[in-house]
């Protein structure tokens, strides 16, 4: 039985292959600022430590420049309806790889979860699975898992001593409040072992920094980061942005750490970063 430790270079075909549009797609040949689709991609599955497992998506807005809005209802939904909700709605321009990961129960078998985006006149729809040919072994940096060879995902916290997340599936912060206009200071926590894709870490750690980067999960409204990037020492430290946003309502913001890789090598193993989300309330 053949496990994978990254997508083939035919992703986008295979992408397209499992998508199944309801009109005309526009060719991926097409450059343009504005105006065409968003289509979910799924990147695999790993097994989590209780047993159960985590579904890898991510997405390809083919948008140069735009940022697609697509809230999370009938036009951005995932079924069975239990797993829906978590998936992004602000969809930053080009390929962004594992964005999020739905867990699912180690009992899940053969069964199906399905992501489905209508946007711009056209409706995707994919299917994440258990299926042995896309498990993903590169987060645990496994012998013969090419890229992710003897490397693992940066470590993320949202206090000192709060709980630990690695991987697509990451780690989600306690829930926080703020007003509109009032700015809200948001910290994380980010260590790594240090290791490059393909090499392992020397006993000091290596001095390659993980890399923060901030965006709007979902919400209403515009979000304002004080920092969208920071970097924080792979021994360990911690990074601050502090978030203003401009409307009322429900908000998850995601931080994305990458580590010496970087997403650009390595976002299609699913070896080398972790997400952190953090829901936050605002309020007039």
């Amino acid at each position: 039985m053949r496990k994978i430790s990254f997508l083939p270079s035919l992703l986008l075909a295979l992408l397209l292959w499992q998508a199944t549009p309801t009109n005309a797609q526009v060719p991926l040949g097409v450059h343009s600022a504005r105006g065409l689709t968003v289509t979910p991609a799924y990147e695999g599955w790993y097994e989590n430590a209780d047993g159960t497992y985590s579904i890898s998506f991510g997405y390809f807005n083919r948008n140069f420049e735009e940022f697609v809005d697509i809230p999370v209802g009938p036009d951005n939904s995932i079924e069975p309806q239990e797993f829906n909700g978590d998936q992004p709605a602000h969809f930053a321009p080009r390929r962004h790889w594992g964005v999020f990961a739905i867990k699912v129960p180690a009992d899940f078998g053969a069964q199906r979860v399905r992501w489905t985006l209508n946007v711009n006149g056209q409706t995707f729809s994919i299917p994440g699975h258990l299926d042995p040919d896309w498990q993903i072994d590169a987060l645990a940096g496994e012998a013969g898992s090419g890229i992710g060879t003897g490397n693992t995902p940066p470590v993320l916290q949202f206090s000192e001593d709060g709980l630990e997340g690695a991987g697509p599936a990451g780690v989600t912060a306690p829930h926080l409040n703020t007003a509109v206009g009032n700015p809200l200071t948001v910290t994380v926590w980010a260590h790594d072992d240090g290791a490059r894709s393909g090499s392992v870490a020397s006993a000091g750690r290596s001095a390659e920094p993980v890399d923060l980067m901030w965006f709007k999960h979902q919400g209403p409204g515009d979000v304002e980061f004080s920092e969208v990037e920071a970097e924080v020492q792979s021994a360990g430290g911690s990074a601050s942005t502090t978030v203003t946003f401009s409307m009322p309502g429900e908000y998850i913001l995601r931080v994305r750490a990458n580590d010496a890789s970087g997403v650009t090598g390595a976002g299609h193993a699913q070896c080398c970063w972790t997400n952190g989300f953090v829901p936050i309330t605002v309020s007039n």
